[in-house]
């Protein structure tokens, strides 16, 4: 049942569940309805029958009765009695003529015959069929009486025939009718043991039973299938949950189901790649907190040994060189730590920002007119800055511009203290079509080489001059990244398509309607 696969859970439960009760219930239902239209059209064969007959009496002479009666009564297999007007019976055709059937004995039958009427009841109960009452044949072994019989004071009253339906012993039908003859009073009443609507019904049932009986089975099937395509699935998934949770097989993989497209295989490769962002997250944490804890003991074992040697110092000159290097360390490790104060709740504050429409393009502006660190750099080096015209179409994105414009002063600080005295930083924007916008940062500075260009936004990556030593923690362009990540743009490097020397710090990000 590979077909099935690309349908909802949901689409298969229902159906297994549908196709089962619609069959039990319109079986019953069915059955129920055959039933009443036999019955009906017996009552109306009942009623023509002891209407003809009692007009044919009518007509004869009584001493003709008798064997009327007993002739109708062997060709019709009916029983037939009359009364007379005070109540009492005159004729009975199984007394004047032969029995022309009998009453079956329920203790004589098998096992099979006791099931099939404990299901009729239970079908009666189920459809809520009205009760009927029962028919006693040791009765008739009494002299019967007109009062026994309700239809015929019904058919008196109404003046035609009435009929009624009894159960036999066997709950086969009794249909028994009843109409007025003759001048005096007389009453006739006919009776059929309906044993063929018993048996008509049966033969139905067992058909419906059959079928009843194969769509259980198919039911089961499907519903096993069903239990295979859900329980092992989650169990699979569940015991890979718990071997990540327990932490006891770091390499353990959760199944991701490629082939299925239902709900389950959705959870699954959700459920891989929350495992995978979570052990990337992890390890980035490991990672950063052996980077942090490296970085941090580099100018904390400067600090101290400046602090240690400062108490064997006497020269003044030699004391104020450790205390610029104490100072020095103490700014660094100040930097450092808002630094990585900032890198680890960039995250944080992005989930929580609602985004607005930004302008790069007056981003930049702003950002090259503030007094930023690049500003101070570019004035000892007598740097240049430029912001390229760019139409407002190709820079209005969705974001958050304080976030961005840390972006973009990291980007000029790093451009900044890699020109050369006289450089220029320049920043250029572009549409590169389908709703993605370009922001870049060019400087004239040595550039990076190709299998460094990945490793410079790693943290706490860091190779630059001696001059600038200590001056950068490193993490720049890591925040960097990661802002621009949050805000499902990328952060790349690359050469300068002019050949000349220098790197290119390109921002992609979905322009301001494919944000929206």
């Amino acid at each position: 049942m590979f077909w099935t696969r690309g349908f909802s859970l949901t689409t298969r439960i229902l159906a297994v569940n549908v196709l089962l009760v619609g069959l039990v219930l319109g079986g019953l239902f069915f059955l129920d309805t055959y039933r009443k239209q036999l019955i009906a059209e017996r009552f109306k064969l009942a009623r023509s029958e002891v209407e003809i007959i009692a007009n044919a009496l009518a007509e004869a002479p009584s001493s003709e009765h008798a064997a009327l009666l007993a002739r109708i009564g062997a060709e019709q297999r009916l029983r037939l009695r009359t009364f007379n007007a005070v109540g009492k019976l005159q004729t009975d055709s199984f007394v004047v003529g032969q029995p022309a059937f009998t009453f079956v004995d329920p203790e004589s039958e098998t096992w099979v015959q006791d099931f099939a009427r404990w299901l009729d009841r239970s079908v009666d109960f189920l459809v809520g069929a009205p009760p009927v009452p029962p028919y006693n044949p040791a009765d008739d072994e009494e002299p019967a009486v007109k009062s026994e019989w309700p239809e015929i004071f019904v058919s008196e009253q109404a003046g035609q025939g009435a009929v009624m339906l009894r159960y036999a012993p066997d709950r086969t039908p009794v249909i028994t009718a009843a109409a007025p003859y003759g001048p005096q009073g007389e009453t006739l009443m006919t009776m059929r043991n309906a044993v063929d609507i018993t048996q008509s019904v049966r033969s139905a049932r067992t058909s419906l039973l059959v079928l009843l009986t194969l769509g259980i089975l198919i039911s089961i099937q499907v519903s096993l299938f069903l239990a295979r395509t859900i329980v092992l699935p989650l169990r699979l998934l569940s015991r890979a949950a718990a071997r990540v949770r327990l932490g006891r097989d770091r390499e353990v993989v959760v199944p991701r189901l490629p082939e299925r497209g239902d709900e389950i295989g959705t959870l699954a490769r959700a459920l891989s790649d929350m495992t995978a962002a979570l052990r990337d997250r992890i390890d980035a944490g490991e990672a950063f907190a052996a980077d942090v804890s490296h970085e941090l003991k580099n100018p904390l074992a400067s600090l101290r040994t400046a602090l240690d040697t400062m108490e064997t110092v006497d020269d003044p000159k030699l004391r104020d060189q450790l205390l610029d290097i104490a100072k020095a360390d103490v700014r660094r490790l100040d930097r450092l730590v808002t630094e990585i104060a900032e890198i680890t709740r960039v995250d944080a504050e992005l989930s929580r920002t609602a985004f607005k429409p930004v302008d790069l393009y007056a981003l930049a502006e702003g950002v090259i007119g503030g007094r930023t660190m690049a500003a101070r750099i570019g004035e000892e080096r007598d740097l240049h800055f430029t912001v390229e015209s760019a139409p407002t179409s190709a820079t209005m994105i969705a974001g958050d511009a304080a976030q961005l414009e840390r972006v973009l002063e990291n980007l000029i600080d790093n451009a900044a203290s890699f020109s050369p005295h006289g450089g220029y930083v320049t920043i250029g924007f572009a549409d590169l079509g389908d709703n993605t916008v370009e922001m870049t940062v060019t400087d004239d500075g040595p550039g990076i080489p190709e299998d460094q260009r990945d490793k410079v936004f790693q943290r706490f990556h860091s190779d630059r001059p001696e001059a600038d030593f200590g001056s950068h923690s490193g993490l720049g362009l890591a925040i960097a990244r990661s802002i621009v990540s949050g805000h499902d743009g990328k952060l790349t490097v690359r050469e300068r398509a002019d050949g000349k020397s220098g790197a290119v710090m390109a921002i992609t990000l979905p322009a301001l309607d494919s944000a929206a």
